[in-house]
């Protein structure tokens, strides 16, 4: 492993955070529904989101939405991490790759929450942050892909049973980004008080904070009982 310092990095920092708000800007959700002559914003509860999608111009294309915004919140990620790999932080343990991955991703998930180009009013970042758990974690050892397989499952049968597409989906990135978490504790257990890991914990909770905080009318909707139902199973009246 090669060692590099803070002011050998600091451009990296800035070239990723910017580049990655820039990529979470690009919305395909408004994309996808010019292709259909509308505008997504203006139907449904208005967000350009994978749910709104799904609810609106249906499955197909709510899980095309879907798997673009995956791969446009995991793929930088994964991106940044084959760069850093080799490297550990100067005079650490901490593996460079494990810092950037999440400190670019948050920023897609910024850019997608917050875009400039859409007035900083954009979707609720769920896909884009399950891309970034998902494939952050799956580019990280290749035996996590079936278990990051089983919780997407289990998230998206708990959204068909109960039809709360928004909550099903918190739960996804929350378990996810628990158990990024306790992974990070197991590995670096003797270097807990350093100021990179302390900052890539925060920075894992700072992405919990945007998505649940960018879902507030969705849970006050939801304890209210007035949340809108995302049914993905077609059922047939009786």
């Amino acid at each position: 492993m090669k060692e590099i310092a803070f002011s050998g990095l600091w451009y990296w920092l800035i070239l990723c955070a910017v580049a990655c708000y820039f990529i979470g800007c690009f919305n395909f959700a408004v994309l996808i529904s010019h292709f259909k002559k509308k505008d997504i914003r203006n139907i449904g509860s208005g967000n350009p989101g994978t749910l709104n999608m799904t609810r609106t111009f249906g499955l197909k294309l709510g899980a095309v939405n879907f798997l673009c915004d995956i791969l446009k919140g995991g793929l930088p990620a994964v991106a940044v991490y084959f760069i850093f790999r080799n490297y550990v932080f100067a005079g650490t343990a901490v593996n460079v790759a494990d810092f950037m991955r999440y400190f670019s991703g948050v920023f897609v998930v910024i850019g997608h929450i917050f875009p400039v180009t859409m007035k900083f009013k954009g979707g609720k970042g769920i896909a884009s942050t399950l891309g970034l758990l998902g494939l952050g974690l799956t580019c990280e050892c290749g035996w996590y892909l079936p278990i990051v397989l089983v919780i997407g499952a289990l998230t998206i049968g708990y959204i068909a049973l109960t039809e709360w597409g928004s909550m099903g989906s918190l739960i996804g990135v929350s378990v996810l980004t628990v158990w990024q978490a306790v992974l990070f504790v197991l590995r670096y257990q003797n270097s807990l008080v350093n100021v990179w890991i302390i900052s890539l914990f925060m920075i894992l909770l700072f992405i919990n904070i945007l998505t649940w905080g960018a879902h507030r009318k969705n849970i006050y909707k939801l304890l209210a009982g007035e949340e809108h139902h995302t049914s993905i199973i077609k059922r047939k009246n009786k």
